[in-house]
């Protein structure tokens, strides 16, 4: 977890320094918002990966499923994100990548339910 939540920043804060310095120059508006969003996204589940990390949960097992969540949830959302920003600089269709988005979104979305669940089962 607590890789994944390092590499995770690391990446936010490089793209973060990209997107103001550099892709603002080859991005549309519209493009640069969406380029956000998904780097929101990677940098608050950085951050939650590494909080989460210290956090015990009632097994290994359920700790390790929000983990992958996170983490693929993670990749998927603000991967389809980053890739579909730029589809005006790429010389093929990208456009199946559109509904690839919400399953990221979708994964997110269930990790921080099982989460939510867990701390309410132990008392949290």
């Amino acid at each position: 977890m607590r890789l994944f939540g390092g590499l995770f920043m690391v990446f936010g804060i490089l793209l973060g320094a990209l997107g103001s310095h550099y892709f603002k120059r080859i991005l549309s508006v519209e493009a640069l918002e969406s380029f956000e969003v998904g780097l929101r996204y990677l940098i608050y589940h950085g951050l939650a990966l590494l909080l989460l990390s210290g956090i015990s949960f009632k097994s290994p097992k359920e700790k390790k499923r929000i983990f992958y969540l996170i983490l693929w949830g993670t990749l998927i959302f603000s991967g389809s994100i980053f890739l579909l920003s730029f589809k005006n600089l790429i010389p093929f269709s990208i456009a199946f990548l559109g509904p690839i988005t919400p399953v990221g979104g979708m994964a997110l979305i269930l990790a921080w339910s099982l989460t939510t669940l867990s701390f309410f089962k132990k008392g949290n």
